[in-house]
């Protein structure tokens, strides 16, 4: 069972998973707090690039399964047409608003 994206808790993991939904690089840029960090399965990388090549140009989508922590927290069954579908898992840090950090990694 999946939680629709207007129902998470948190408002500004809500955008972050709409707008990576409907592949609108704008409003994903929007959510982002600039100098925003995050990493992949553990190792640093650079948002940029991870997103364009993870999400935008192939096409990533999240189901949210779960989320705990006040929203801050999920695990979602992410697909994109590099790697087919994976359980995982993502750890937001939210600042005014702005994600400033986001972790992700298989669950």
């Amino acid at each position: 069972m999946t939680i629709p994206v207007e129902q998470l808790s948190d408002p500004t993991v809500r955008a972050f998973v709409a707008a990576l939904n409907a592949n609108d690089r704008q409003a994903f840029s929007a959510v982002l707090a600039p100098g925003a960090t995050m990493s992949d399965d553990g190792s640093e990388r650079d948002v940029a690039d991870w997103t364009e090549r993870e999400i935008f140009s192939s096409g990533g989508h999240m189901d949210v399964e779960a989320e705990a922590d006040g929203g801050l927290a999920l695990v979602a069954d992410y697909r994109n047409d590099t790697w087919g579908a994976m359980r995982t898992a993502w750890r937001f840090t939210v600042d005014g608003g702005k994600v400033a950090r986001f972790e992700t990694g298989q669950a």
